[in-house]
């Protein structure tokens, strides 16, 4: 927002406003720029104010960090892993996840740390609302009925909870705040403890789920496969077939049967055949074997020298044989031991021959057996033929059927394999959430930080002062600075005029040429001078919103201004309730200007000389019983054109404008009218009044001009003061 000020010497003004010209509107993109200046003004004059609330604020802080409850906070970790150890399947773990997948999963994990499905675990776990001992460790008030309580908490849990997973890695932290540190590394062991029995839960659930869609399957291949049986052993029934395969499962991606899978006939015919096969072999052999035995002496035989009882017999023949030898050489053939040794050899031969013909024979039936039985399996054989040539017209039908009943068996068996290796793994599986760290019973507490409070109580007395100070300034309209003439009132901003310092009179720094009160006047003059495009004006009514703004002064350092450049002036106090311009001059009320206008004194009569040159004054005169009637009339107008004709300019010092209508009337008979604002008491709402009354009577306003004003005191600083004690080499009318 940029302000401008008249200089204090004779030339171009950097602004000038026509009379009649509209008030002055901002720019609209000034509303939502900063003015920097205009904020530290704020801030620098309620200082104190600002120094009180963040005092207070810091003292709350204080207070309330003495008077916090202590709250601990208790930790634990667990990493989460995307895979889990498979103990019974074929592979080693399950899919990996990546990218966002992954992301995903994790975030899923924490946002179940925080259900409150777990939190319910968690309370029936830790038996949390049996009674009320949990909610007073925690600060709180039990409620009456059970689900309110259950509800108590589960929200006390939630709300003390704090769930952390740094970007990029897996491990979760859980942490949870209670005024009672052992109670908060419970609470937190116990939402680990939960978290990952109930992750196996979850896993369990999902095996029990594929086992009933099993079950469910398995029942209806069941059924299938009972009836393809059944419908295959009708039609053998009906058929007449046998089939010695039934139970047996066809070999996996056989074609047909299997050799085990035949019918009643069939399998005779092979096992006749085999048999006869056999049979033969056995045959030929026994005839070889037959022949090699006759040929050869009967004791000669091997099975006959390999029997245990010839042996045996052959082996008793040596041994009486030996005896009888050395007998023999004691005693004759006909000595009674040698005639029994003899008997009992001979004996002995008869035996061993009988046995080794028995050996013969037997060998000989063994061979005449196996012509039999050849003979028996080859009519065998014939039969089998026949009948399984007849039958393998009829078992085509039946073929489809047992086809039909291996598959459903095929798929029975596969189901119930899958069913066995779902029901061993349930609750097998190795999880993919273990515990890290295990929460410790905190020693310190986390809360209150004092610190942090004081800070927060510092950002706390900083937005509320700053709020108050906005609050302020937006509801406060007094104009303080210049560049608020502009903005509030809408009327152009003639100069301002500094504040005297204390025990110092107006005439006494108008004396003082090159004091800043002086030159703030000579820069006013400048800005009247070239306010209007039509030359200096002839008639100007100085006045304000209300009394005691300095209007006087300025009427009267206006007028001696302009008499100093040669400028014959006449200064009328037309103040006819409270005038005070008089007291400057030292002159007294006896005729004056309501002498003028009541048409009891002529101009030359009232209009007294100065000390001044060029200047002239008229005083109030004696003070009218209704000064409003009596500048109501022509007097008025009839009474300046005189002045007018014989002075270059009038100066009226008029009433305030609120609350009479004086000032309104003295306005319409100028052809200018400066408004007197006093910085810091004059609001901008009262002089918005003012100024649309004073336009609503056709008033020419030129401006306005700012007295008593203090940049230190507004927060402006030297800023808008700078002019007023510029070096010697300033230009400045003379």
């Amino acid at each position: 927002m940029n302000t401008h000020f008249a200089p204090a010497f004779d030339g171009p003004a950097p602004r000038a406003f026509l009379a009649d010209a509209p008030a002055v509107t901002s720019d609209p993109t000034e509303g939502i720029q900063i003015d920097l200046r205009h904020l530290w003004a704020s801030i620098y004059r309620n200082r104190w104010l600002i120094l009180a609330i963040i005092g207070a604020a810091l003292a709350l802080g204080v207070v309330a960090t003495v008077l916090a409850t202590r709250v601990y906070s208790a930790a634990a970790s667990v990493q989460i892993e995307q895979q889990a150890s498979k103990v019974l399947s074929q592979g080693d773990t399950e899919p990996a996840l990546s990218g966002q997948e992954a992301d995903r999963f994790l975030q899923t994990q924490t946002d179940i740390l925080r259900s409150r499905a777990l939190a319910s675990r968690v309370a029936d776990d830790l038996k949390l609302w049996t009674d009320d001992r949990f909610v007073f460790r925690m600060g709180a008030k039990p409620r009456i009925d059970a689900v309110s309580r259950h509800d108590q908490v589960v929200e006390l849990l939630l709300d003390n909870l704090g769930v952390t997973l740094p970007r990029s890695s897996r491990i979760v932290t859980v942490a949870y705040k209670s005024p009672d540190p052992q109670l908060a590394a419970q609470v937190a062991n116990a939402y680990v403890t939960n978290f990952i029995t109930q992750n196996l839960q979850r896993r369990f659930d999902a095996s029990s789920y594929a086992r009933g869609f099993l079950e469910n399957q398995l029942g209806l291949a069941k059924q299938r496969l009972e009836s393809s049986e059944r419908a295959g052993n009708a039609y053998a029934r009906e058929a007449g077939l046998l089939d010695t395969s039934a139970g047996t499962a066809v070999a996996p991606g056989g074609q047909g049967q299997s050799p085990g899978v035949r019918s009643l006939t069939a399998a005779n015919l092979v096992q006749s055949s085999d048999a006869l096969v056999q049979a033969r072999v056995q045959r030929t052999a026994a005839e070889g074997h037959w022949r090699q035995v006759s040929a050869l002496p009967v004791l000669s035989i091997p099975e006959v020298q390999a029997n245990p009882a010839v042996q045996s017999l052959s082996q008793q023949r040596a041994t009486l044989q030996a005896t009888y030898q050395q007998e023999s050489l004691r005693h004759g053939k006909d000595y009674p031991t040698m005639r029994q040794a003899a008997a009992q050899i001979a004996a002995l031969d008869t035996q061993i021959v009988g046995l080794a013909n028995n050996i013969r024979n037997g060998i000989r039936g063994q061979y005449q057996a196996t012509v039999d039985q050849e003979n028996s399996l080859t009519g065998q054989v014939g039969s089998l033929k026949s009948q399984t040539q007849a039958e393998q017209d009829r078992s085509v039908r039946y073929n489809i059927l047992k086809r039909e009943a291996d598959t459903n068996r095929t798929m029975y068996d596969a189901l119930l394999q899958r069913y066995k290796e779902v029901s061993a793994e349930a609750g097998v599986t190795a999880n993919n959430i273990s515990v890290l760290d295990t929460a410790q019973v905190p020693t310190k507490p986390v809360s209150p930080r004092p610190a942090f409070n004081m800070l927060i109580a510092l950002l706390l007395g900083l937005v509320v002062s700053g709020a108050v100070v906005f609050a302020r300034d937006r509801f406060d309209d007094a104009v303080r600075a210049p560049d608020e003439v502009e903005t509030k009132l809408g009327l152009p901003f003639l100069n301002s005029i500094p504040r005297l310092p204390a025990g110092t009179s107006a005439l006494t720094a108008l004396e003082e040429v090159r004091s800043s009160f002086a030159e703030a006047y000579y820069a006013l003059r400048t800005s009247i001078r070239l306010i209007s495009p039509n030359g200096l004006v002839s008639s100007v009514l100085i006045t304000s919103g209300r009394e005691s703004e300095g209007k006087s002064t300025t009427a009267l350092a206006t007028a001696r201004s302009f008499a100093q450049i040669g400028t014959r002036v006449l200064l009328i106090d037309g103040d006819m309730r409270r005038p005070s311009l008089h007291n400057y001059f030292q002159v007294k009320r006896s005729i004056g200007f309501s002498d003028l206008l009541a048409r009891q004194a002529t101009l030359s009569e009232v209009a007294q000389p100065t000390e001044f040159p060029n200047l002239d004054f008229i005083n109030a005169g004696p003070l009218p019983p209704s000064p409003t009637e009596l500048l109501s009339g022509n007097s008025l107008r009839a009474t300046l054109d005189e002045a007018r004709g014989r002075y270059d300019m009038v100066v009226i010092d008029g009433p305030p404008v609120l609350g009479l209508a004086d000032a309104v009337l003295y306005a319409d008979a100028v052809e200018g009218t400066v408004y007197v604002v006093e910085a810091g008491r004059a609001r901008g709402g009262s002089g918005k009044a003012a100024v649309r009354r004073l336009s609503g009577s056709g008033a020419k306003l030129l401006g306005a001009v700012l007295t008593k004003f203090d940049p230190r005191h507004s927060g402006y600083g030297e800023e808008y003061g700078y002019y007023y004690t510029y070096g010697p080499s300033s230009s400045r009318d003379r």
